[in-house]
């Protein structure tokens, strides 16, 4: 029997931690600068448990999924784990280091694809929107006052 997931992302499990990832793959813009992380995060255990994920030398992200439950990144109206500085490619891997409890993690190479497939054109992540532009003030005169 060949255990495989049925889906275009990947299986993570720790032998040694307490959260189980199911179905992780990344969905990137064109030029692979920014890609949303998307799974599934089990926490079978009665205790609630945090899962670190680290992308090569960017900053950790932390997730903490309470006892017996799951959080469902990019699906059930939750939001995508955003990851700005990727440098991976759609049609690519990437690696990436899950850690929770007292596990050492582990690392995984953790698909990246495109928003070509319409069911993921909507997890394509935007570019952030640019701050506003103050509008300019008529600083000349005050206003008469009578």
């Amino acid at each position: 029997k060949i255990e495989y997931p049925a889906s275009d992302g990947v299986n993570i499990s720790d032998a040694d931690g307490p959260i189980d990832v199911r179905n992780a793959l990344v969905i990137a813009t064109e030029d692979g600068s920014t890609g949303n992380f998307i799974a599934a995060i089990v926490n079978p255990t009665e205790e609630s448990a945090t899962l670190t994920i680290t992308v090569g030398d960017l900053d950790p992200f932390t997730i903490t999924v309470p006892a017996g439950d799951r959080v469902s990144l990019g699906t059930a109206g939750e939001e995508p784990l955003r990851i700005d500085g990727l440098d991976t490619k759609p049609g690519a891997n990437v690696e990436m280091h899950f850690q929770s409890g007292d596990s050492a993690g582990v690392k995984t190479e953790v698909p990246v694809l495109d928003g070509t497939l319409s069911y993921y054109a909507d997890l394509v992540p935007s570019e952030k929107a640019p701050s506003p532009t103050p509008l300019p003030t008529d600083t000349a005169a005050p206003a008469p006052t009578n």
